[in-house]
């Protein structure tokens, strides 16, 4: 590049000065940002420059600094969960169970957490679910990083009733979303009791959540994680469902988008079938208890009355049932695991709850409340004794058949072998017969 006289004497000495003195300002201020950026614990801002593979170069946050010192602490509890959010110096080491956060004061809140989403219920809890200690260190006595991770984490149990279907929505998967979701995938999922079959059958839902690889904190993970902040414990609102009026203010119509993304669904809406194809049912088939033991008139009923109909069991491959269901308008069982399915119905799709003898105070919330903040359409039967394999099990004036409202009060594992464990249903099909016309009418 030729050198041009003119530029030079454009300049006098004094402004030359000054110009160098703005341009070491800048320099300066870019040099501080860049160092703030790669300081900062929390990720609401973008991985611009790939800091998670930085981070075990620069150092974690000074221990001395006084934000370590008082960590900021939320509570989110509610009565289905218990939730802190904890933003500071937190170091979490699996094998002991321990989150241990940089803490001068006495800490504010409970000093340990089960981080599973069913609180009440004290026979899972403590069985099937670990109890992690929350300790506060002054700085200088906090375990030594092995691992700095900039995205925030979230920590919660795998363990617990997984495995149910049902029970994998509303005590993991919808508390999660609720929890994980803001993060934009920029958060570490943090598995305690994990179980291996669960992790594979969902992996599809929780990297849809997370774009960093689950981590198992109760099995292979023996390093201590550091964090500035994490989220100990899943958000929920109720069972199998979401209070748009709560934080974060989500919906299940929004859950169920999430849903049908994650497993790349087809139909987000049933098509009017008024001038269309036959509408489609699938009839849930149950082996093991509640059976239907004439499913097959049942179902030849059915196609009587102008559905097209399949009988089958729902798959373990949550990805396969999950398209599956989504080619159906109808969905019909006894009251089971097996209509948590019904988040992958189109919209306008219809849920019919065959409810055994005696369980109709237990079983109606489970499916009727939630269908309709799904946006789906929700029919329910209610089994008769001379429908129920019950008839003749027990005295003619047993409280099995008169109340089993009292049969409910000694318990629910009493009550659960009763009605839900030992019973099987015959349908009457002339009586369930109106019900399939209603369903059919709420298709067109």
């Amino acid at each position: 590049m030729a050198y041009d006289p003119a530029l030079s004497k454009s300049y006098s000495q004094q402004e030359l000065k000054k110009l160098g003195s703005v341009v070491l300002f800048v320099c300066f201020l870019m040099a501080l940002t860049f160092r703030t950026v790669l300081k900062q614990p929390d990720s609401s801002a973008p991985d611009l420059f790939g800091l998670d593979s930085l981070a075990a170069i620069f150092s974690p946050p000074d221990p001395s600094e006084p934000d370590s010192k008082a960590p900021l602490i939320r509570n989110l509890s509610s009565w289905k969960s218990d939730v802190l959010e904890i933003t500071g110096d937190i170091r979490i080491h699996g094998p002991s169970s321990t989150v241990f956060v940089a803490s001068t004061s006495p800490w504010p809140t409970a000093s340990s957490i089960y981080p599973y989403a069913r609180k009440g219920d004290k026979y899972i809890m403590d069985r099937f679910v670990t109890r992690w200690q929350i300790s506060p260190q002054p700085p200088p006595k906090l375990p030594k990083c092995h691992r700095w991770l900039l995205a925030p984490a979230v920590l919660f149990s795998g363990g617990g009733y997984s495995g149910n279907h049902f029970h994998d929505f509303t005590d993991i998967l919808i508390p999660l979303y609720l929890t994980a979701k803001q993060f934009n995938r920029d958060v570490h999922l943090l598995v305690a009791d994990p179980r291996r079959e669960w992790l594979q059958k969902y992996k599809l839902v929780l990297g849809k959540l997370s774009r960093h690889v689950s981590i198992d904190v109760s099995g292979s993970e023996k390093s201590v994680l550091c964090f500035g902040r994490a989220v100990l414990g899943l958000r929920a609102h109720k069972e199998f469902g979401i209070d748009p009026s709560q934080t974060p203010h989500y919906t299940m119509a929004g859950f169920r988008g999430f849903m049908r993304a994650t497993f790349s669904l087809p139909r987000a809406v049933g098509p009017p079938l008024a001038a269309g194809p036959r509408p489609r049912m699938l009839i849930i088939s149950r082996v093991a208890n509640r059976f239907l033991t004439n499913e097959d008139e049942v179902a030849n009923g059915a196609r009587g009355l102008g559905f097209e109909v399949d009988v089958g069991e729902t798959r373990w491959n949550v990805t396969e049932t999950s398209r599956q269901v989504n080619t159906y308008d109808v969905l019909v069982g006894v009251h089971g695991a097996g209509l948590a399915n019904m988040v992958f119905l189109p919209e306008g799709g219809v849920v019919l709850q065959i409810i055994p003898f005696g369980a109709d105070l237990w079983a109606k919330p489970y499916f009727g409340r939630p269908t309709r903040e799904m946006g789906l359409k929700y029919l329910e039967y209610e089994v008769g004794l001379n429908e129920s394999s019950l008839l003749g099990k027990y005295p003619a004036d047993s409280e099995v058949y008169r109340d089993p409202g009292a049969v409910y009060e000694k318990g629910f594992f009493h009550f659960h072998a009763v009605y839900l464990k030992d019973q099987n249903v015959t349908l009457d099909f002339s009586r369930f017969k109106e019900v399939l016309i209603r369903a059919y009418e709420l298709c067109l």
